[in-house]
């Protein structure tokens, strides 16, 4: 491979989160219709855009008849039907002890956060939360604080801080 690119086959990244624990690399990102993301992303590994999906093109025609192959790594996480995912959290924090180590994902087109709940490396649960903002949750951090911060997408936008 190029040492210039450290992985292929992504289609439309929007949230990269580092595990500072391990050190470990994640994204999450737009599939077409249907087939969003969260990887473990690795140096020289073929994430499969476009050769796999999960997803269909927006008109109804067929991107690639194949959802593995052989030297492509398979995603975490993935959406059908899409969830258009924006904002990525690792949560490490103290305020809540009971999310350490789960992803936080804005989800736009559901207008709430997803908590993708990990153990061992591994997706084991998803949660739904914050859908009774009625908004379109464009990021998602976690402030010094521990507590965790969502910017709503809309003309008159709010940063709301959630704490215990």
């Amino acid at each position: 491979g190029n040492p210039y690119v450290w992985s292929y086959g992504h289609r439309n990244p929007q949230g990269l989160v580092v595990d500072k624990q391990t050190n470990t690399i994640y994204n999450h990102e737009h599939g077409p219709k249907g087939g969003d993301e969260i990887n473990r992303v690795q140096a020289g590994k073929n994430y499969g855009w476009p050769a796999i999906t999960y997803g269909i093109n927006y008109s109804g025609a067929i991107i690639s008849p194949f959802q593995a192959a052989p030297g492509m790594e398979q995603p975490l996480k993935y959406w059908v039907p899409s969830i258009a995912p924006s904002g990525f959290a690792l949560y490490q924090g103290d305020a809540f002890p009971a999310w350490r180590g789960d992803f936080f994902v804005g989800a736009l087109v559901n207008k709430e956060v997803r908590r993708i709940v990990m153990e061992n490396g591994k997706v084991v649960a998803e949660e739904p939360m914050f859908s009774e903002l009625d908004a379109r949750i464009r990021e998602v951090r976690v402030g010094p604080d521990g507590f965790i911060y969502l910017l709503t997408d809309s003309e008159n936008g709010k940063l709301i801080r959630v704490r215990p």
